[in-house]
């Protein structure tokens, strides 16, 4: 059973009601990434019960049909496009199960927030928006496609599924952006690079004593978004305390395990060794040494950084010649921004996230996520990477690619939401570039001339427990996306 919302009243109050209201059922119902069959039935009973044309198609996205209100028929029809997975982050302290209990939201100072898990406001927000013009009577539209993805957040498997023939609007608001006042035109691409790589276990020396290493307490966030802060990566930050240990201790490895999310940075991570008996002391020195110099490095950006060792037990240990391939492989891989964009100031170009390991003395395999604005420069980045594992003998697999969604300044579409924008808020917009993976480039290219323009409310720590969103900001949208629906001629 899914576990109930533990304070209903969370949103009472909150405008706009309707949109609010939807918000609380997808924090009601699971929705991870793959496993977004109970919200979709759901929405398609509820799609149902109100008469509006859905269906699921054949990779498992919902699409809604609302016919244009009465004189408007002639609008051109509009595609409303959010994605109904989240991602699943939680701190190590919560025995928060994604798969079956409700989000728990908090109201505090302004902002919806989840307190140790991700709120899923990226991009329930979306969804809820669409949900709301929907359900509504009395705002003027043109035709409506409601395209609910599934799938985004683990590969856009959704977007990628999406049948070429499936829509027939011409323009299409994507609701799946994170700054107010902003209109997004164009996103990076990219592709993931997966490493796995066997061996044969060692067994533990005589007279050595486990131990267990973790490292914790770091921000975490969107590894698009957040790669530029220069956050600490707890996967790269613990192989440099392992390596760094190695030359004082005769440190035998038995496991390294860290993120938990390709598409998010890695905010713990954890190892267990071997060392001779009687070495705990300088062991606990050299730690506390290790995290007063990794922590001074960064220093105003991610302050919470934590080495904690204590004893384990150790069974098998990776062979001596494994542990050196894993450790200096994994150190001199790549992890955030490679180059900033000269097209676009302010913006990265190319970065990568070393997101996921899992390493163990039988084998073990990790992830990381290319994201560039050029198409030649994720497949770049990622060809480095192939090529270092190479120099061990170490066959990487690339996949998961998918393009960049190429900024069109000439479109119409955009014109319009500036303009209604500047008119409803008295205030200019911005328009912007955003270095992380929007479904915009993939559909785009599956319906060459659609006219894509993206905005959303104001979200901070999407992709990390803590994620808030700023509730004045969600009134704002649906102000915005009403009257942009009722200028269109």
């Amino acid at each position: 059973m899914h576990s109930s919302l533990a304070t209903p009243t969370v949103f009472s109050g909150l405008q706009p009601v309707a949109v609010w209201a939807h918000f609380a059922t997808l924090c009601r119902i699971p929705r991870a990434s793959k496993h977004e069959a109970a919200i979709r039935s759901e929405l398609l009973a509820w799609a149902d019960k109100r008469g509006l044309g859905a269906e699921v198609d054949a990779v498992g996205n919902l699409l809604i049909r609302k016919p244009a209100t009465q004189g408007r028929e002639d609008v051109p029809g509009v595609i409303l496009q959010a994605h109904l997975d989240m991602v699943c982050q939680k701190n190590s302290d919560s025995d928060h199960d994604f798969l079956r209990d409700s989000i728990v939201p908090v109201l505090d100072g302004g902002w919806l927030r989840a307190e140790k898990t991700t709120l899923g406001a990226d991009n329930g927000i979306g969804v809820a928006l669409i949900l709301a013009l929907l359900e509504s009577d009395d705002i003027a539209h043109g035709p409506i496609e409601a395209l609910l993805t599934v799938d985004e957040e683990a590969g856009m498997g959704g977007a990628r599924g999406l049948a070429s023939g499936a829509l027939q609007g011409r323009l299409m608001l994507n609701l799946d952006t994170e700054e107010w006042g902003e209109f997004y035109l164009g996103c990076a691409g990219g592709l993931d690079v997966n490493i796995e790589r066997s061996g044969l276990p060692d067994a533990v020396p005589d007279g050595y004593q486990g131990w267990q290493l973790v490292l914790h307490g770091l921000h975490g966030g969107h590894s698009g978004v957040d790669i530029h802060e220069g956050r600490g990566n707890a996967i790269k930050l613990l192989v440099r305390a392992l390596r760094h240990l190695e030359r004082d201790f005769p440190l035998r490895l038995a496991e390294l395990k860290g993120g938990t999310a390709r598409n998010a940075l890695p905010r713990e991570a954890m190892a267990s060794f071997a060392l001779p008996a009687g070495m705990g002391d300088r062991l606990a020195a050299a730690v506390m040494e290790l995290q007063v110099f990794l922590g001074n490095e960064l220093r105003g950006v991610d302050e919470g950084l934590v080495l904690a060792v204590s004893p384990c037990a150790v069974d098998s240990v990776l062979a001596s010649e494994e542990q050196a391939v894993w450790l200096a492989s994994l150190h001199a891989a790549p992890h955030g921004v490679r180059c900033m964009s000269r097209r676009v100031p302010g913006v990265v170009e190319t970065s990568n996230n070393l997101g996921m390991v899992d390493l163990a003395p039988a084998g073990g395999s990790c992830n990381f996520m290319v994201r560039s604005l050029l198409d030649s420069g994720s497949t770049a980045l990622a060809d480095e990477i192939v090529s270092l594992w190479a120099l061990s003998g170490t066959v990487a697999a690339t996949n998961g690619y998918y393009p960049g969604w190429a900024p069109n300044p000439a479109s119409a579409l955009l014109k319009t939401c500036q303009a209604v924008y500047a008119r409803d808020f008295a205030a200019d917009s911005m328009v912007q570039v955003i270095h992380a993976g929007l479904e915009c480039g993939i559909i785009g290219a599956k319906y060459p001339g659609l006219d894509i323009v993206s905005f959303g409310p104001t979200i901070r720590g999407a992709h990390a427990p803590g994620e808030r969103v700023e509730v004045a900001s969600v009134a704002k949208c649906w102000q915005l996306l009403t009257a942009i629906l009722a200028e269109l001629r």
